[in-house]
């Protein structure tokens, strides 16, 4: 089974793609490509959309790769195919961001993204580094992973889910963060799961292994 990395100019993917790699290989998952090409992505059994930057950046730059975009919601909308979301990739799953400007998302997972606004003042914006996991609903790729377990975290803005439901983990950074969501075939990391040392590897082997 085939995973595809899809390369849409919104990033440095060397780490994601080392990180999948290894699992790939750990787990007789199959072949990784990175590509931007919307034949592989069709192709493709499992789908990853990272994503670094800004909200409207990463949406309109998936959006300059002709025919990327269809072949990414054929894939994951009409077919079905298990679908993991990284950072910015997350946040373009649901209905709206609103980062300088509002920018519609797949509206996968009803919500919008908005800026982070700690309760604490000394906490500071952007939300980076390491923080605790609070897993609040079991789910296939959280399989082995706890409660308390790290994940690394770079970002100003958090998704804002309309339905309790579709969070499978959060963070408290001066008030709850979204930090994981799914639903049917979808899933969404806001954190870095490449950089999240054990935990994340372990996240990226239970994506390759899903059998939704």
């Amino acid at each position: 089974m085939t995973t595809v990395l899809i390369d849409y100019d919104a990033g440095n993917l060397h780490s994601a793609e080392k990180a999948f790699q290894r699992m790939a290989r750990e787990t007789d998952a199959g072949p990784l490509v990175v590509s931007s090409d919307p034949d592989v992505v069709a192709r493709a059994d499992r789908i990853v959309l990272p994503g670094d930057g800004a909200f409207p950046a990463c949406r309109n730059g998936l959006k300059l790769f002709a025919g990327l975009e269809e072949a990414l919601l054929e894939a994951v909308e009409v077919k079905g195919k298990p679908f993991l979301g990284i950072c910015v990739g997350m946040q373009m799953m649901t209905s709206w961001g609103r980062e300088y400007e509002d920018t519609a998302g797949f509206d996968w997972i009803p919500g919008e993204v908005t800026e982070i606004a700690p309760s604490d003042p000394s906490l500071k914006v952007p939300h980076m580094g390491w923080n605790d996991l609070v897993i609040d609903r079991p789910h296939p790729v959280l399989e082995g992973v706890k409660t308390g377990d790290h994940a690394y975290f770079v970002h100003s803005y958090a998704m804002q889910p309309t339905h309790e439901g579709h969070v499978l983990a959060h963070v408290d950074y001066g008030g709850p963060v979204t930090a994981i969501v799914g639903r049917d075939t979808m899933v969404g990391m806001q954190f870095h799961p490449e950089k999240s040392q054990s935990a994340g590897l372990r996240m990226i082997a239970n994506f390759l292994a899903w059998r939704p």
